[in-house]
This record gives C-alpha cells, structure tokens and sequence, in this order.
C-alpha cells in the first residue's frame, strides 16, 4: 500500500484548458453549472473525493478564468499549448506534479460534471502503489476519472500527444488497468457542443 507506513498521496490534477471551440469559442473552464463555473465544480470534486494536492491546468482565457472562479488552495497553471489538445495539459499537469512527492495523480476533466466527488473517491481508493492504474467504468467502459501511479508518469507524458492524453497507453496497458465501476453514482457525458449545453443548469 503506502511507502513506511505512511498514507499514500493522491494529487488532483484538473485539466481545464480547452477553447471550446465547438461551442463558438467559449472557454469551457467558465461554462457556468448552478451558478458556478464548470472549474469550481471540479474542484470541489476533486477536493471532496480526497485529492491533495490540487492542481489545476488552465489555457483559453486563463486571465478571465483566473479572475472570474475560485481556485483558492490549488496550484494553477498554464498551457501556451493548449490548442494542441489535451496532450499537452496533460503532459504540463504531470511535469508540475514531477517532485511533488504525490505517489499518483488522478486525471479529471473540467468538461464533465456529471462526475462529482463520489466517482473521484472510489477511483481514489484503488490506489495500491506507485505503479497503480485505475480509471473509472461506466457499465463496464472506460472513462474518467483516471488514476496514473507516479511511476508512470514518466511514460504517460512521452505517450500525450494531440488530443490523445493518456488513451494509448491505457490501452496497451488493459490487463494492468483496475476499472471502477462508477454509472451508478456518475454520469460521463462531455460538454463538447452547444446542444450539450442543455444538460447544464
């Protein structure tokens, strides 16, 4: 389980960069959800579901994001690359935990607020080592959140590139993966289009 004894540290790493480009260019990191910015809420699930600490990768208009939501507690930074896709948060998110001490980071995206803190906690728990990977199911597919052991941060950032993130080598990883059956208190729908738009409140 944890190294001598002590209990394992799992950081949240949020990524929250994208353009929104099929929503006309709305930031979806300010994407507004009861009140709130989407970002808040994923934070507060991350938070909530016992991540520490929490870090936060911002990059479409990380000026307004940074003055409009409430990131107080987390480690914000930003990717110039974000029009790259997601590799690059997650590559910049990996390389801003490198040192940390965190033993795993698990992977959240700011577009899916379906997912709240109870998803996170139970993907949180099957932390079992360095080398640990987990990802959250959703009747029996994979999705997010993900939980990437430090050990193989290393590889999972060589491997992110274009709108890829971590997808490859989870695959080639499958039999190493443990999957958390998480429909029940989850749903894993994207906000990617103004139609999805309609399942915010």
């Amino acid at each position: 389980m944890a190294r001598t004894g002590r209990i394992p540290q799992v950081a949240g790493l949020l990524l929250a960069a994208g353009g929104g480009r099929r929503l006309g260019g709305r930031p979806k990191a300010l994407l507004e959800h009861h009140g709130r910015p989407l970002v808040e809420h994923a934070v507060e699930a991350l938070r909530d579901g016992g991540c520490g600490p929490l870090h936060v990768v911002l990059g479409a208009a990380a000026a307004d994001v940074l003055a409009r939501a409430d990131l107080r507690g987390c480690v914000v930074g930003v990717n110039p690359a974000w029009e790259t896709g997601l590799g690059s948060s997650l590559r910049a998110g990996i390389g801003a935990l490198a040192g940390s001490g965190a033993d795993a980071a698990l992977v959240l995206l700011v577009d899916q607020p379906g997912i709240g803190a109870e998803a996170v906690a139970r993907v949180r728990s099957a932390y079992r080592s360095r080398t640990t990977l987990a990802a959250a199911a959703y009747a029996g597919e994979r999705g997010h959140p993900v939980l990437i052991g430090a050990d193989r941060w290393a590889e999972v950032a060589a491997g992110a590139v274009g709108d890829r993130g971590a997808r490859a080598y989870l695959r080639a990883r499958r039999d190493a993966l443990a999957l958390v059956e998480c429909s029940d208190v989850a749903e894993a729908f994207d906000v990617d289009t103004a139609q999805d738009l309609g399942r915010l409140a």
